[in-house]
C-alpha cells in the first residue's frame, strides 16, 4: 500500500518503498494495488505485467491495454518496463465522494490469444480537505428571558474526507454566557447546540459575536470556523416545545406527491397569542430539501413535493422551528430524519465489449467470444445480477469476476447446418418484481473448408451411340460442396489412366467448370464396347478436398460394318466359290457353303443369305439355307441343267439400314459317265468292280440302320435314366459340353473339358435356353499367368461362320445393358417366321450377341473372373433366373459340335431330340447316296 502525502521528498521514498499488497485474490484471478490520493504523477503502483505472468516482450505484440469506467486516464502502464504508474491527479472525493470503499476498477486486455485480467486499484484517503460550515456566519436569537441552560441548535461543518480524517471536534471561543454542547445521534453524525450558561441582559448587550472552530481528526489537522452571531430579544418567556428533539421517518422512494411524511406537533405553555404556534423550515434548511419538502405551516404536516430517488440522496435532514406569534415570538425546534427505502425501479445495465468475430467453425471449445460487464443502481438484492444466455446455443456464460461475465463456445460449430447465430443475453436483479434487461448478440461462424464434393450417385452409365462426332456432349457430372465462398467451387478433372494402348484423356475430357463430359473422338462399339473411367471433383479450399464418380460408358453398335465374306473368297467384290457337283446327286444334297461375318452385333450382326435369280426367267435347282449359307439342291439334276452353273448369293444384315456383300458360287456339273478314259486293265475290271459296288451298297445300308437303331435305344436309355433320376439332383442334368472363350485380344482359345451344371434360379427347368458348343481343332492351352478377360464371353466373328448347329431359343430373351441401363429385346422364332428349307436350323435368337453366338457377361451374381482360357464358376444369362454353375476337367479330347447343354420342360426336350434325329438319319441317307454315286462314278 502505497500513501503519498504532503510531506518531504525522503518521506516519499520510504512511503514508496512500502508494498503492502500485490497479490492475486483468492479464486477470482484480480490483482489488488493501493495508491493515495493527489499523488504525483509517475508514482509506482505496481509491476503489473509481472504480477499478471505476462512477459515485457509480448506486451506490446499482445497489444496489452487497460480500461477503466469512468476516467481511464488516471493510470498509465509503462510497455517497457510493466510498471503501472498513476497518470494524472487522483482526488478521492470528486471519484468515490463519502463512500467508505474507494478503488478503481481496471480491466487489462491482451489479444493472442485473447485474455481478460481484473485489477482493482484502492485510492487511499488523505487529509486534503478542511471541515467546512455551509454558511460564514449563524444567526441566533434569543430572548433575555430565557432561562439558564436553554440550548439552541447550531449547523454543523462537514469534512469530504473519510474516516479519521473526518472525525470532527468543536471549539467555542471563550465567553461568559454561552457553552457549546456536541452530541452524536444514531447515524453517528455531530448534533451542535448552543447552552447558554449565563442570563444574558439586553439592555446590557444587545448581541453577542463568537467564533465556532471545528478541527478534523488528520494529521496535520486542519480547521474550518464559522462566525456566530447572537441577537438578544425581549418579552416572551416561554418557547413552543416539540414532543420529541429527533423525529426519525422511513420513506420509499419514489413516494408520489403529497404523500405525508409527518405531522409535527409543537406547545406552547403562553397565553393568548403567545400560544399560537406557525411550523416553518429552519434557515439551516438546504434549497434541495425545500424542493422535495413542503411543512403545513398551521397543522405541522409534512409532505412531499418532488421527486426522492434513492440512489440520488438517501438520507433528509430537516430542521424545524416551532415559532409563536407575539410580538417578541419564541421558537422550538426539532429536526426530522427522513431515511429513504430502495425500491427496484433500475433495470440492470449491460456492455458488450471485444467482441471477437466472426469465429471460425472449428474453433476450440473455450474460446472467448465476447465480454459482458453488468452493472445495477439499486442496492442490497435489487442490485444483485444474474445474467444468462439462450438455451439451445453453442455458447456459455462463464463468471470472471463480480458482474463481469465472458461468453465463450461450449460445443462445436458446424456452418452448413447454421451459419448465423442470434444470442440472446439476460440481465436480471433480485428484486420483486425483477427487472430484467436483454441484449442480441449475432455471431457469425466462419467456413472452414471440411466438406468435400459429393456427387448424388457413386456411379453413372451413360449410353453413347457409336460413330459420334468428336467433341460430342456426352453427359455431366455434378457435384455439391455444403461449405461457402471458395471452399464450395467445384473444379472437375479426369482421373487419367491408360485405355490399351492409349491415354485415357486421347477419348474423353471434361469441362473444369461445369462438368460437361465429351467424347474427344468418335467410338467405335467393335474397339471398345465399354470405357470405364473417374471423374474427380475438388474444391479450392486449403487444403482442398476431393471425391471421384465412376463413369460406365456403354458404346451402342450401329450398322457400320457390311458383311465380309471368308475365304475362299477375298477382296471387296464379290468372291467366287468354285465347286464340282455330280449330277447324280439327290434334292436337298449340300453342294457348296457361303461363309461371311459382321463385325457388328446383335440385329447388325445377324446375317441372312439369299440367292439371287438367274437370268431370264429360269428356274435354279439350287436354294440357299436362309441362315447357314449352305447351296444345296432342290431337285435331282438331268441332263438339261447346264453344264455351268452361276450362282449370285446376297449376304445382307438386319441392321437399319441394312447392309449387303455378294459372293458368287460357280459349280461344274459332270455326269457319272464322264469319266476318263481308262486303260485295258481297268476296262477288264469293270465287271467285276459293279458287283462288288452292289455288295457295298448292301453292307452300307445295313450298317446305316444299326446305327440308327444303336442312336434310338441310346436315347431311350438316356431318357429312362432322366426320368429316375433322384430328386436331390433336381432338373440338373450331367453334361459334357465344350465352350469355347475369347481372351482379352479377341484370339481363340480353347477350354478344357468341362463338366456344367445348367440349373434354373428357382422352380422347374425352363425351356427356352439350349447352349452349344461346335467342333474345332483343339488349340493350345495357355500356360502363361491368367490376364484380366473381356467383360462379353462370345464366339468371334471368324468362328461364327463355321458354326452348323445353334441355339434356340422358344421364347424372346432380354439382354440388360446393366444396372440404369435399357432392356434390347430380340427376335423370336415362332410359328410366323418363314419354315427354313431342309436341313436348315434357325439362327440364334435373343442373345444379344453376333450373329451364330452367345454372349456372357458377369453380372452381380457373377462377381468371379477368369483368365484366357477358363471359365467362370458360375455366370447368368441376362433376362432369365437360371444360373450356370461350371465344373473344370482337364482333357485332350476334341469338341464335338454335337455336345450340348440343355434344360427345359422333358416332352419338349423330346420332341427336339427326335427331331433332330430324324434330321441326322436323313443326312447320313443323304450322305450314303453321295458317296454310291461317287464309288459309281
Amino acid at each position: 500500500m502505497v500513501y503519498s502525502q504532503r510531506k518531504s521528498p525522503g518521506s516519499q521514498r520510504l512511503l514508496l518503498s512500502l508494498l503492502l499488497l500485490v497479490a492475486w485474490e483468492s479464486g477470482s484471478g484480480q490483482v489488488q494495488y493501493s495508491v493515495s490520493e493527489e499523488a504525483k504523477h509517475g508514482t509506482f503502483v505496481g509491476r503489473i505485467a509481472q504480477d499478471l505472468g505476462l512477459e515485457l516482450a509480448e506486451l506490446v505484440p499482445r497489444l496489452f491495454r487497460i480500461a477503466s469506467k469512468g476516467r481511464r486516464d488516471l493510470l498509465e502502464v509503462n510497455l517497457q518496463n510493466g510498471i503501472l504508474f498513476v497518470n494524472s491527479r487522483i482526488d478521492r472525493e470528486e471519484l468515490c465522494g463519502r463512500r467508505a470503499e474507494c478503488s478503481i476498477h481496471l480491466e487489462v486486455i491482451v489479444d493472442r490469444p485473447l485474455q481478460v485480467f481484473h485489477v482493482e486499484v484502492e485510492v487511499k484517503d488523505i487529509n486534503d480537505n478542511p471541515p467546512r460550515f455551509l454558511r460564514q456566519e449563524q444567526t441566533l436569537f434569543i430572548l433575555e428571558s430565557r432561562r439558564a441552560d436553554s440550548r439552541f441548535p447550531l449547523e454543523g461543518a462537514s469534512d469530504m474526507d473519510i474516516g479519521r480524517n473526518a472525525e470532527l471536534r468543536y471549539k467555542l471561543q471563550a465567553n461568559e454566557y454561552f457553552d457549546l454542547d456536541v452530541k452524536t445521534n444514531e447515524e453517528e453524525t455531530n448534533f451542535l447546540e448552543l447552552v447558554l450558561k449565563k442570563l444574558v441582559d439586553r439592555e446590557e448587550m444587545q448581541e453577542h459575536r463568537l467564533l465556532l472552530i471545528a478541527i478534523d481528526g488528520g494529521k496535520p489537522e486542519l480547521t474550518g470556523t464559522v462566525q456566530l452571531l447572537i441577537n438578544v430579544l425581549d418579552a416572551n418567556d416561554n418557547a413552543p416545545e416539540f414532543d420529541k428533539s429527533v423525529y426519525n421517518v422511513r420513506l420509499l422512494e419514489n413516494a408520489p406527491n403529497g404523500t405525508l411524511v409527518i405531522k409535527l406537533n409543537a406547545s406552547d405553555a403562553d397565553e393568548g397569542i403567545n400560544k399560537e404556534i406557525m411550523y416553518l423550515f429552519n434557515n439551516l434548511v438546504l434549497d434541495n430539501v425545500k424542493s422535495k419538502f413542503a411543512i403545513n405551516s398551521n397543522s405541522g404536516e409534512i409532505i412531499v413535493t418532488g421527486k426522492l430517488d434513492y440512489e440520488d440522496c438517501n438520507l433528509y435532514e430537516i430542521n424545524i422551528d416551532a415559532v409563536d406569534k407575539s410580538s417578541f415570538p419564541l421558537t422550538g425546534h426539532c429536526k426530522v430524519i427522513v431515511k429513504l427505502l430502495d425500491e427496484n425501479d433500475n433495470i440492470p445495465e449491460m456492455v458488450i465489449t471485444s467482441l471477437s468475430l466472426p469465429v471460425q467453425e472449428d474453433a476450440p471449445l473455450g474460446t472467448v467470444i465476447a465480454l459482458i460487464s453488468l452493472s445495477d443502481l439499486d442496492s442490497g438484492a435489487n442490485g444483485q445480477i444474474t445474467c444468462s444466455v439462450t438455451p439451445d446455443v453453442p455458447f456459455k456464460l462463464v463468471s470472471t469476476f463480480k458482474n463481469y461475465y465472458s461468453l465463450v463456445l461450449d460445443s462445436d460449430l458446424d456452418r452448413e447446418r447454421l451459419a448465423n447465430y442470434d444470442v440472446v443475453l439476460t440481465a436480471r436483479d433480485g428484486g420483486s418484481p425483477a427487472l430484467s434487461t436483454t441484449t442480441s448478440v449475432s455471431v457469425e461462424v466462419a467456413d472452414v473448408n471440411d466438406n468435400a464434393p459429393a456427387f448424388t450417385q457413386p456411379e453413372y452409365t451413360v449410353f453413347v451411340k457409336e460413330n459420334n462426332p468428336p467433341g460430342c456432349h456426352i453427359f455431366t457430372v455434378s457435384a455439391r460442396d455444403a461449405d461457402a465462398q471458395e471452399n464450395a467451387l467445384v473444379s472437375y478433372s479426369l482421373v487419367e489412366r491408360r485405355v490399351g494402348e492409349r491415354a485415357l484423356s486421347s477419348y474423353v475430357s471434361v469441362h473444369a467448370e461445369s462438368g460437361k463430359v465429351y467424347a474427344l473422338q468418335p467410338l467405335d462399339h467393335e474397339e471398345l464396347e465399354l470405357l470405364q473411367f473417374q471423374v474427380s471433383a475438388r474444391d479450392a479450399g486449403v487444403p482442398p478436398l476431393g471425391s471421384n464418380v465412376t463413369l460406365q460408358v456403354f458404346v451402342l453398335d450401329e450398322n457400320d460394318n457390311a458383311p465380309a465374306l471368308l475365304p475362299p473368297g477375298s477382296g471387296r467384290g464379290p468372291s467366287a466359290v468354285s465347286q464340282v457337283v455330280a449330277r447324280s446327286v439327290g434334292a436337298g444334297h449340300v453342294v457348296a457353303k457361303v461363309r461371311a461375318v459382321d463385325a457388328d452385333s446383335g440385329y447388325n450382326a445377324w446375317l441372312s443369305y439369299e440367292l439371287q435369280p438367274a437370268g431370264g426367267g429360269a428356274s435354279s435347282p439350287f436354294r440357299v439355307g436362309l441362315y447357314t449359307g449352305e447351296i444345296s439342291t432342290t431337285r435331282a439334276l438331268d441332263e438339261a441343267d447346264a453344264p455351268r452353273q452361276r450362282l449370285l448369293v446376297l449376304v445382307k444384315d438386319h441392321g437399319e439400314p441394312a447392309l449387303t456383300a455378294t459372293a458368287t458360287v460357280l459349280l461344274s456339273l459332270e455326269d457319272s459317265g464322264q469319266a476318263p478314259k481308262a486303260s485295258s486293265r481297268a476296262l477288264s475290271g469293270a465287271a467285276g468292280a459293279e458287283t462288288a459296288l452292289v455288295d457295298v451298297n448292301v453292307y452300307l445300308i445295313i450298317a446305316i440302320c444299326a446305327v440308327s437303331s444303336l442312336l434310338v435305344l441310346t436315347l431311350l436309355l438316356y431318357t429312362a435314366l432322366r426320368c429316375s433320376a433322384p430328386p436331390s439332383e433336381g432338373a440338373c442334368g450331367p453334361g459334357k459340353p465344350r465352350l469355347v472363350c475369347s481372351n482379352a485380344v479377341e484370339s481363340w482359345s480353347y477350354s478344357q473339358e468341362r463338366r456344367q451344371r445348367v440349373c434354373s434360379g428357382e422352380g422347374p427347368p425352363k425351356t427356352d435356353l439350349m447352349a452349344f458348343s461346335p467342333s474345332l481343332p483343339q488349340g493350345p492351352i495357355s500356360t502363361d499367368t491368367p490376364r484380366q478377360p473381356n467383360p462379353d464371353w462370345r464366339y468371334s466373328a471368324s468362328l461364327r461362320a463355321g458354326m452348323h448347329s445353334s441355339v434356340h431359343l422358344e421364347e424372346a430373351g432380354i439382354l440388360r445393358a446393366g444396372p440404369g441401363g435399357p432392356d434390347q429385346q430380340w427376335p423370336t422364332v415362332s410359328s410366323a417366321t418363314p419354315e427354313p428349307e431342309a436341313g436348315e436350323v434357325s439362327p440364334p435368337v435373343g442373345a444379344g450377341v453376333n450373329s451364330n453366338s452367345w454372349t456372357f457377361k458377369y453380372g452381380p451374381g457373377n462377381p468371379k473372373q477368369s483368365g484366357p482360357g477358363e471359365l467362370p464358376d458360375k455366370f447368368i444369362i441376362p433376362g432369365s433366373p437360371a444360373i450356370i454353375s461350371i465344373r473344370q476337367e482337364p482333357t485332350n479330347s476334341q469338341i464335338d459340335k454335337s455336345d450340348f447343354i440343355t434344360f427345359g420342360k422333358k416332352e419338349e426336350t423330346k420332341k427336339k431330340k427326335k427331331k433332330k434325329k430324324g434330321n441326322k438319319t436323313q443326312e447320313k441317307k443323304e450322305k450314303g447316296n453321295s458317296t454310291t454315286d461317287n464309288s459309281d462314278q
